[in-house]
């Protein structure tokens, strides 16, 4: 209690802080309690750890927003890689019905912590996103292949002379029959065999009415001995498609449809292509 005494009693003692003025001879004093001095490097100490202390929050704060912000690049990298993968795995399962993402998220890697690895995902999803726009690229080249493929009958009816050699059933001279013949009833519905573009539609002599069809990849089928054309030149057409009633205009001995198929310029037999239904 005494020592507390001693120590409040030299607290409240004054201190004299002396002014001396540069060129003056009168000199100024100033008594100041101990207390109220030692008061003023107390609070001048203390405000000088409240800025330090700021300034290293401010340091802080600036390299936690840093983190931040590549965290959200990241998690933003890792939402779209997410959504693409979303996408190519709808891909695989509409078009080969295969599930992509288990097999895919199986092989992923993962670092020391625990974490997904960010670019080996994107790497996968990519490989995923590319193996799908070549699946879709291909199955598109083979879909336009099979549209432009001449596939079933353009009519029901019983091949009365096939494709080949043959004897000409009215002027009796051999000759090269380039396509078929098939027996039908006149005005029956002739349908085109494949997509395509008529390229010709008109009455060529012997032949009688004929419509010819460019169908791509090679492939031209020709009609004839039609009673009448349903379609015009560069009119467009699908398989299914009637383009033409069955009749014996031209050279014939019996209404008939003669039917061609072409490939790379040279006529085939459509014997094989007829047994393909659409």
């Amino acid at each position: 209690m005494h020592k507390l005494k001693k120590l409040l009693l030299k607290m409240s003692s004054p201190v004299t802080i002396m002014f001396v003025p540069h060129g003056r001879k009168k000199i100024f004093g100033l008594k100041v309690p101990f207390s109220v001095i030692f008061l003023f490097f107390f609070l001048w100490f203390a405000f000088n750890i409240y800025v330090f202390s700021i300034a290293i929050n401010t340091a802080e704060y600036y390299r936690m927003k840093q983190n931040f912000s590549y965290i959200m690049n990241k998690f933003n990298e890792l939402r779209s890689t997410i959504v693409s993968l979303k996408h190519a795995e709808e891909e695989f399962k509409r078009i080969l019905s295969v599930k992509s993402k288990k097999e895919m998220l199986e092989s992923i890697n993962f670092n020391p912590s625990g974490d997904i690895d960010i670019e080996e995902l994107k790497k996968h999803a990519e490989e995923a996103i590319n193996a799908v726009s070549e699946i879709k690229k291909f199955l598109s080249e083979q879909k336009d292949i099979y549209r432009s493929t001449p596939l079933g009958w353009p009519v029901k009816g019983e091949i009365t002379s096939p494709f080949g050699k043959r004897e000409h059933p009215k002027f009796g001279y051999e000759e090269i029959h380039t396509g078929i013949d098939i027996s039908v009833h006149p005005g029956t519905e002739i349908k085109a065999t494949a997509d395509g573009i008529v390229v010709f539609s008109g009455y060529n002599g012997n032949n009688g009415n004929v419509v010819m069809l460019k169908h791509g990849y090679g492939f031209t089928t020709i009609y004839a001995h039609n009673k009448q054309n349903l379609v015009k030149t560069g009119q467009k057409v699908r398989r299914g498609d009637i383009i033409a009633i069955s009749g014996n205009t031209g050279s014939t001995t019996g209404a008939h449809l003669h039917y061609e198929i072409w490939q790379n310029n040279k006529p085939v037999n459509p014997l094989s292509y007829l047994k393909e239904e659409f």
